[in-house]
């Protein structure tokens, strides 16, 4: 059995961070996705193989476990090894006598998921499940494929549905829900490669009329700086629409309001809404007439 080099597969350092080593995942697999490669063997084996080495270095757990075995590796090479004669059976024994495979069961959530995975996979991390006495540690699918998914900011406020075409050409709705955010994950159950489970990254795409913080939105409103003084009324932008806010006299620019209930909504329960805060930008007017000209300076001499 040959040594599969992870790092190598997703073209990161060895000691590249998390956030590198999901970047350069998510570049690979859309680039190799069966939806963008239909009928294409050669890809679909690739998506694999970069899900494989994902699912293994974004585990801290299994990623420990890895460069264990990468450092064995890497030292019976270098002192001549051939690969074809490593000792994986000892190095396991190894491991067990040092007590470093104790929580092996952990980073399959007790389940023992390796469905869909290399020999090399189902070695590495199969084989220290059998002989904590698992029967069947591939019982179940595996952890799951990632598919990133962009959505504009109305379609995460209304929730919405995404057409996703299988690799036999087939497709599939899948219901995106209300309240979504960027980095959510939603679950699309059998329809990854070898029926395990897609899951679909969301990304929220940016909008210019609001800010959001969890379920609360910001939003500015420019208002004229007579209904600042005198009071009135204000339109204000809403993911539904505009609405009057009431304005009372004397209102300071900058000044923050809160439309409870007009946030973005939960994705537990969508009549559950957060907050919408509009801050008050003050618009002066750049012409006068010569009325309005002679009251602000009548008024200007006015001491208060």
């Amino acid at each position: 059995m040959d040594y599969k080099d992870y790092y190598k597969i997703l073209g990161v350092e060895r000691k590249a961070s998390a956030d590198e080593i999901r970047s350069a995942y998510r570049k690979l697999a859309m680039q190799y996705h069966p939806d963008k490669n239909p009928g294409d063997k050669k890809a679909e084996d690739k998506f694999k193989e970069i899900n494989e080495a994902y699912q293994v270095l974004s585990d801290d757990q299994k990623r420990a476990h890895y460069d264990r075995l990468g450092s064995a590796y890497s030292n019976f090479r270098t002192t001549g090894g051939r690969p074809g004669d490593f000792q994986w059976d000892d190095w396991f024994q190894q491991q067990q006598a040092a007590g470093q495979r104790g929580n092996v069961d952990d980073m399959f959530g007790g389940t023992g998921g390796a469905g869909g995975f290399s020999d090399f996979f189902r070695t590495i991390f199969g084989e220290a499940l059998r002989s904590q006495g698992r029967s069947n540690p591939f019982a179940q699918e595996s952890p799951g494929y990632e598919q990133e998914v962009e959505i504009s900011f109305q379609e995460s406020y209304d929730g919405t549905m995404r057409q996703l075409q299988r690799a036999n050409g087939s497709k599939v709705n899948v219901r995106i829900p209300a309240g979504v955010k960027t980095g959510s994950k939603v679950r699309v159950a059998g329809e990854g490669p070898d029926r395990s489970d897609l899951f679909l990254l969301i990304k929220v795409a940016e909008d210019e009329r609001f800010e959001r913080d969890g379920s609360n939105l910001t939003t500015t409103s420019n208002v004229d700086v007579f209904t600042l003084i005198l009071g009135g009324d204000a339109d204000v932008e809403t993911p539904t629409g505009k609405v009057k806010l009431g304005i009372p006299a004397g209102t300071q620019p900058e000044q923050v309001f809160r439309l409870a209930g007009r946030g973005m909504p939960t994705v537990k329960d969508p009549k559950v809404k957060g907050d919408l805060y509009v801050k008050l930008k003050v618009q002066i007017p750049k012409y006068l007439s010569s009325k309005q000209r002679e009251l602000i300076e009548e008024a200007s001499r006015i001491k208060f």
